[in-house]
Formats: C-alpha cells, sequence, structure tokens
C-alpha cells in the first residue's frame, strides 16, 4: 500500500466516524425533546384535578333545596378528582418522569380539590341549608357554627395530612404493618374528600333537613378529619402490578367495579367510600385487641431426672 492509499483511507475512515456522530445526534434530539414532553402528562392530570375542584366549589355555591342537582354535580366532580389523582402520579411512576415540581404543584391541587371543596360542599349540604322551619332559630344557628367549626377542622386535617405526607420520608403505622408503598399512615386527603362526596352523591344532592342527621353529619365530618391526621394504616393499593404477565383477574375486577359505578353510582360509591374508612377503623380494632390479649405460655418442659 502507498503512502497516498493509507491517506486516503484513514481520510475515508475519518469522514464515516464524523457521519455516524452527526446522524446520531439527529436522531438522540427528538428522543430528548420527547423526554422532556413526557414530563407534562402527569401534569396535565394534575391540572384536570384542579379544574374539578373549582367546578365543585362553582356548583357548591350555587346550591340550593330547590336546585340540589348543583351539590350533586360537586360531588361527582369531586370523584372524577379523586380519579385523575390517582393517575398523575402512576404515570409519573411508570414514565420516570417524577419532579419536585410535579410534587409540589399536585400537593397545592390536593389543598383546593380535597380540601376546600369538600369542606365548602360538607357545610353548604349538611348545615348551611338546614331548614331553619324544622328547628329553633337559636338551635339552627348554633348547629350552623358547630358545622362551620368541624369544616374547617376538616380542612386543616386535610392540609396537615398533605404537610406530613410530603416530609416523610419513612412514616411507621402505629399498628401492625411495616413501612412502605402498601399502606398509607392515615386516611389519604383524596379518600377523605371521597367519603364526603359519595354520601352527598348517594342523598342526590338533596341537603339535610332534620337537625338530628345534622349533628351525625357533623360527628362524621369530624371523625374524617381525625382519621386523615391519625397514624392508622390504610391500604394504598400501590403494590397493585400492572405489567404483570398475566393482569386478567384485575382487568375482570376493575371491568366490575367500572360496570357497578356507571349503572349504580350512588349505592356502589358510597359502599367503597365506607368500607375504605372503615377497613383503617378496623386494621386499628384488631391491633388493639391483639396487643390486649396475654401472652401465649412456654411450652412445657418435663423436668429431668437426674440420679
Amino acid at each position: 500500500m502507498t503512502m497516498n492509499e493509507s491517506v486516503n483511507e484513514s481520510v475515508n475512515e475519518s469522514g464515516n466516524a464524523g457521519g455516524l456522530e452527526l446522524h446520531r445526534r439527529a436522531t438522540d434530539r427528538p428522543r430528548g425533546k420527547m423526554r422532556k414532553g413526557m414530563y407534562i402528562l402527569p401534569s396535565l392530570f394534575t391540572t384536570a384535578n384542579i379544574a374539578a375542584g373549582f367546578y365543585a366549589i362553582l356548583q357548591t355555591v350555587h346550591g340550593s333545596p330547590e336546585e340540589p342537582w348543583h351539590m350533586d354535580f360537586a360531588a361527582m366532580a369531586i370523584g372524577f378528582a379523586v380519579f385523575f389523582d390517582g393517575l398523575d402520579g402512576r404515570i409519573a411512576r411508570m414514565t420516570h418522569t417524577e419532579s419536585d415540581f410535579g410534587r409540589e404543584l399536585d400537593s397545592l391541587a390536593d389543598v383546593i380539590t380535597f380540601g376546600v371543596a369538600p369542606a365548602l360542599l360538607a357545610w353548604m349540604w349538611g348545615f348551611h341549608l338546614l331548614p331553619v322551619a324544622k328547628v329553633f332559630a337559636d338551635l339552627h344557628l348554633k348547629i350552623t357554627q358547630l358545622g362551620s367549626i368541624a369544616c374547617f377542622a376538616f380542612l386543616i386535617a386535610g392540609a396537615s395530612r398533605l404537610a406530613r405526607f410530603n416530609i416523610a420520608k419513612n412514616p411507621q403505622p402505629s399498628n401492625p404493618g411495616r413501612p412502605g408503598k402498601k399502606y398509607f399512615v392515615g386516611m389519604p386527603i383524596p379518600a377523605g374528600a371521597g367519603v364526603i362526596a359519595a354520601v352527598v352523591h348517594f342523598s342526590a344532592g338533596e341537603p339535610l333537613t332534620s337537625w338530628v342527621t345534622a349533628m351525625s353529619w357533623l360527628l362524621m365530618v369530624v371523625v374524617v378529619g381525625y382519621l386523615m391526621v391519625s397514624t392508622w394504616r390504610f391500604y394504598s393499593f400501590k403494590d397493585i402490578d400492572f405489567r404483570s404477565r398475566r393482569p386478567f383477574r384485575l382487568i375482570v375486577l376493575f371491568g366490575i367495579i367500572g360496570a357497578s359505578i356507571w349503572f349504580f353510582s350512588r349505592p356502589v360509591l358510597f359502599a367503597i367510600a365506607i368500607l375504605y374508612m372503615a377497613s383503617g377503623v378496623l386494621w386499628r380494632l384488631q391491633w388493639i385487641f391483639r396487643r390486649k390479649s396475654p401472652p401465649a405460655p412456654p411450652p412445657y418442659r418435663e423436668a429431668s431426672h437426674t440420679s
């Protein structure tokens, strides 16, 4: 091989390498843009969460005994927001697009949609629209004031639950169950808002008319707020693997639940909300009874006969 041939060969090799590098850079650019665009997807569901909460607030302030469907629509909007809130975090984890901005936006959205909106709905539906003719004027005023305090406590409890969740690195439930993704420490705020919305939706938005039911509603709002700030464990559903090779059972189960909600939304959503709230209470009671039970006696051992 002559000197000129070797020089030409080296030039061709360098040119080919440079062309491959340019082609690689050109093909990497769309991937980088697509990767950056994926970060918007979870935020879109969070935005839908905020929109549903804002719609629920608008419908609640327009509610009246003559037009109860406004409050029913507000309850349904909160239900859709629970669905959107469950999707944004799962999509962020599946696409590996979790970010600090997304977490902060999600927390602010939860305060609006699952704090302010259900607190206002609970107050309007259960206390503010209570007929004065059914109770004494002074009693009506006192019930309304107590209801305002209870709904404000619900809002503060939900905001505190979110703040604790954001700063907790390894929360420990106070009843049995190892800390991890399988359980929430305290009832999550979307579930608390879901209980409020499910009860209102079950009544088709018809406001309460009796001071007895209003006092029962007050106690329920307080209990839901307490469960959110408690350290009791609630199932998180995060250990469900949708990417398993045989998700047939999940598909059938979700299909049945979806069809039931579509045709019988009022009783089905009411039952789901109450059962989920009761699950944390039952786990707590089970732990209390187990702790109070006496320990098992030591195994019997016959004394050895020594000569």
